[in-house]
């Protein structure tokens, strides 16, 4: 990884905003055929949300013997220079391949070259918080490592929480915490851009009858995820209410997706994959354990999905097709769904010890609001419009920038992963076309 200095004022051929599975793989390909790229992370790690799942579908492969070597070879490529906690704004285009914004770096109060993740520092910090990257789950320390296989592994401080008792500087072996680190600005200039920015799960707080956020055994998605994951927050999956080993366990569909009460009303095109993953890899951790799938459709459209909703339903997954009314809990903890039963014509009800939300796909909403001078335009569902979806699916309404990934519609990996090949080879096309 490129080393800068803050003096610079910064000139690169291509800038890639977002360094998930998506803009991992665009900047790849444009730095393998000598463009030199800056990738452009807001959270602590590259990785996107693709390193903090257990396994992907419909293969099962293990997510993070995918993401690391890829992660590992960004991070380590001569012609990428990446910036995590860091965002970019006030794009200006000035003419073709020729691209100015501003990027901001936030302090990270510990210098990452000189960093050994060693965990000293996290053992003497007396302030704990929750971990945001176990989507809160268990705690952390004020100072951490975000997660095992964060890159760069380097310890954070996080400086809202922190008492600056000093503890964690004196415990430094290599003493690289400075607290005296301050926010980075750079002036940078580039040839053209990829948005990668990825999107953000639906809020199950807002729908208030699931009890999400209220029934301490009512989980979204990527809590379940962590808890399956090997780097999970427990040695076993428990219910986070009392430690138990769940017996019962409920995956209600659809949850702020197809539904336009809660402001979604479009197929999230991963929740029933990912559901019925889980519920495999549930049934193989606790064997006794029912998993009932509740659901409007299932979905499986993609190359051996169909397959894979066959298989889940001969290891015993229990597929009801109801719509959810209302999760309600019992002194035990335990929850009662009540469900409309279309199969049967009835409205009835079931107890379930553990209850996870399938949480829909929602847009990173403000991309638009990076560009100064020119108009980004967005879909109806807010995500980046791809000006034309079957013959050039990465353009967008800005030549020379263009969307890769989830930035543009929900897709699954492989698709993501599809469309970053498509981004990257329209950033090449149009940097051979513009140049002087």
């Amino acid at each position: 990884m490129s080393e800068i200095s803050t003096k610079e004022r910064l000139s690169y051929d291509a800038l890639v905003v977002g360094a998930g599975i998506a803009g991992g793989e665009t900047a790849l390909n444009l730095a393998n055929i000598g463009y030199k790229v800056l990738l452009v992370e807001k959270e602590l790690s590259i990785g996107g949300k693709m390193i903090l799942l257990s396994k992907v579908f419909p293969t099962l492969d293990c997510a993070a013997c995918i993401t690391t070597p890829k992660i590992s070879e960004i991070a380590r490529h001569p012609n990428i220079t990446v910036f995590t906690e860091s965002e970019v704004s006030n794009i200006v285009k000035h003419g073709e391949n020729n691209f100015t914004a501003t990027v901001h770096r936030h302090p990270r109060y510990v210098h990452v070259k000189d960093c050994t993740a060693c965990l000293l520092c996290e053992k003497v910090c007396p302030v704990s918080v929750t971990d945001q990257y176990q989507f809160g789950l268990i705690g952390r320390k004020a100072v951490y490592i975000p997660f095992a296989i964060c890159n760069p592994k380097a310890a954070v401080v996080d400086i809202e929480n922190c008492t600056l008792c000093g503890a964690c500087e004196k415990a430094c072996p290599p003493g690289c915490i400075d607290f005296t680190m301050e926010p980075e600005a750079f002036e940078l200039q580039v040839q053209t851009i990829v948005l990668a920015t990825g999107f953000n799960l639906f809020d199950t707080t807002k729908i208030s009858r699931y009890g999400s956020g209220k029934f301490k055994n009512v989980l979204t998605s990527m809590q379940m995820e962590r808890e399956i994951a090997p780097t999970r927050p427990y040695n076993t999956i428990l219910r986070p209410g009392d430690g138990k080993v769940a017996d019962r366990i409920a995956y209600v569909l659809c949850a702020g997706s197809r539904d336009d009460s809660v402001g979604n009303p479009i197929c999230s095109q991963v929740c029933c994959m990912y559901s019925m993953k889980q519920a495999q890899l549930l049934m193989g951790a606790l064997p006794m354990a029912d998993v009932t799938i509740y659901y409007i459709d299932i979905r499986s459209f993609g190359k051996g999905f169909e397959e894979f909703y066959q298989q889940a339903k001969d290891m015993g997954v229990n597929f009801v097709k109801g719509k959810i009314g209302k999760i309600s809990e019992k002194e035990n903890g335990n929850l009662i769904l009540r469900y409309e039963d279309i199969a049967e014509g009835v409205v009835t009800e079931a107890e379930h010890d553990l209850v996870v939300l399938s949480a829909g796909v929602m847009p990173n909403l403000g991309i638009d609001k990076l560009f100064d001078n020119e108009t980004l335009r967005l879909d109806s569902y807010n995500f980046v419009k791809q000006e034309d979806i079957l013959a050039s699916p990465a353009k967008t309404s800005i030549n020379g920038v263009f969307v890769a990934g989830m930035a543009a519609a929900p897709m699954d990996i492989p698709d993501s992963i599809l469309s970053a090949g498509s981004a990257s080879s329209e950033a090449i096309s149009y940097l051979i076309s513009n140049e002087k």
